[in-house]
């Protein structure tokens, strides 16, 4: 085994365990949405161990992309683990120590572009649920995509469709991606916030700056616009979330030239939003705020597609299996966290309630991303307990 020789790892079969698992889905590049190759590697595995694998490509959107869906077992409850192995580009390649591609360890820690987000993670479930076998009761399932860190069109969330289509019930799922701040056991993903993005454009008319009487600068229009979509808070928080936050990430106007008042402004904006908005109701309130500038009819609103609502999985028993595992394996009870950006998880709470641990993120998406091969050997740990727990007999 390639394990270092100070890394633990009983009762892990040769090749079916974690590092070995990692390093060769790191050793399939899968720059989205070229994931098939590593893809592949997943789809091998369960085969192999009995598992009813589904290959679920999807390209409504341009290039075909790679999902599968694997399940073995018929009966409930199902326990599903979900990820992905499409990663972001590598950047400058000359500037990684090691090759991003190629899986290597040195000093204790495994080297990779998907290491972290989230090869490591969905091999540690692979890892985990290949070693507790089928479930005596029950099912275990794996929802794997491949357009994760893309569009997000053609991939999970045409995978849940499917599922839906079918009539495949998962009963709770654990999405493998990478939760802990700055060490194994801080942090569990209860839940995300929204997100929404738009657009403000204001239409003025052009003319000569000497001249101003003779146009209609959009600029100032756009400033008393910006001014009472932000001067207030959206919200206070709620007790699981953070406050929601409006960021305007773009304002653009004008020409290369210093004497031209342009015809146009524009504004881009993002909101991050806790539950206490829907999609329609802050689109109602971003409309709202923008009508108290008075400047109808002088700027459009224009929402983007692809907005997500919030969406949160109670505290209960199973939040209890996964931080009493975690515990147990690092000494740490996980904080119940809804912070950070969107996830795949957005698509899968529509078919059963879903939380998100997976390992540390501080080199995610980074040159030389990296993790300890040790956290590897301790999230297998972690999702086998996990398992055990899950399908272990209730009392009467």
């Amino acid at each position: 085994m390639s394990t270092p020789p100070d890394v633990k790892a009983p009762l892990w079969a040769e090749g079916l365990d974690p590092l070995s698992l990692t390093q060769a889905l790191l050793r399939a590049p899968s720059v989205t949405p070229n994931a098939h190759d590593a893809l592949e590697v997943v789809a091998r595995a369960l085969s192999e161990a009995g598992y009813e694998v589904h290959r679920l490509p999807f390209d409504s959107a341009g290039p075909r992309v790679p999902n599968l869906y694997a399940r073995i077992g018929t009966e409930g409850p199902n326990l599903c683990f979900a990820g992905h192995v499409d990663v972001v580009p590598v950047g400058d390649e000359a500037h990684w120590t090691h090759g991003p591609f190629a899986g290597e360890v040195a000093d204790g820690l495994l080297y990779g572009r998907g290491a972290v987000d989230m090869k490591g993670g969905l091999a540690c479930a692979l890892a985990a649920a290949l070693r507790h076998g089928k479930p005596e009761t029950g099912s275990l399932s794996f929802l794997v995509t491949g357009d994760e860190e893309g569009p997000a069109i053609d991939g999970t969330v045409k995978v849940v469709d499917w599922l839906k289509a079918r009539g495949e019930r998962l009963d709770h799922c654990i999405l493998g991606e990478p939760t802990n701040p700055n060490a194994l056991g801080d942090m569990v993903k209860i839940g995300r916030r929204g997100s929404l993005s738009g657009t403000v454009t204001v239409t003025g008319k052009q003319g000569h700056v000497a001249y101003p009487h003779l146009a209609d600068n959009p600029v100032p229009r756009l400033l008393r616009l910006l001014n009472a979509l932000t001067a207030a808070p959206l919200d206070a928080g709620t007790p699981h979330f953070q406050p929601s936050n409006l960021e305007v990430v773009g304002v653009q106007a004008g020409t290369s030239a210093y004497n031209v008042i342009p015809a146009t402004a524009q504004a881009r904006f993002n909101v991050r939003f806790n539950d206490l908005y829907s999609l329609e109701s802050l689109k109602a309130e971003i409309a709202r705020r923008l009508g108290t500038a008075g400047e109808d009819g002088h700027y459009a609103l224009a929402f983007e597609t692809g907005g997500s609502d919030s969406f949160l999985t109670a505290p209960g028993p199973f939040i209890d299996i996964l931080c009493d595992a975690v515990e147990q394996a690092t000494g740490r009870r996980p904080e119940p966290s809804t912070t950070g950006g969107t996830s795949d998880a957005r698509f899968i709470k529509d078919l059963c309630p879903v939380v998100e641990f997976g390992l540390v993120g501080q080199t995610m998406h980074q040159v030389d991303e990296v993790t300890p091969v040790a956290d590897l050997f301790a999230l297998a740990d972690i999702y086998g307990a996990v398992i055990t727990r899950y399908f272990a007999p209730r009392a009467a």
